[in-house]
């Protein structure tokens, strides 16, 4: 079985988010929105409401030690049923 939700995407951004009901998570690149739902339900027991993806495209990165590259991953924003909460993203 492979894993779907790889780990969640915590940032100021995705804060604001969660206080909506939100959540954000990076997922594998070719997983389905019904796969997510499924997953994220199993994963921490929350009645999942909708499922809406974002492709995050490969780019190439220039620094101080030279040329490299960011990889191309997937993200998912995941809206919880009213009421519902993941203890994980409250600090809990």
């Amino acid at each position: 079985m492979r894993q779907i939700v790889k780990k969640p995407l915590i940032t100021e951004k995705n804060t604001v988010h969660n206080a909506m009901g939100v959540y954000v998570f990076e997922v594998e690149r070719e997983a389905t929105k019904p796969e997510i739902k499924i997953a994220v339900e199993k994963s921490f027991g929350v009645k999942v409401q909708s499922v809406k993806t974002a492709q995050c495209r490969a780019r190439s990165k220039m620094s101080k030690f030279g040329a490299g590259a960011v990889p191309h991953w997937k993200k998912a924003y995941v809206r919880l049923a009213a009421g519902e909460k993941i203890a994980l993203f409250e600090g809990a």
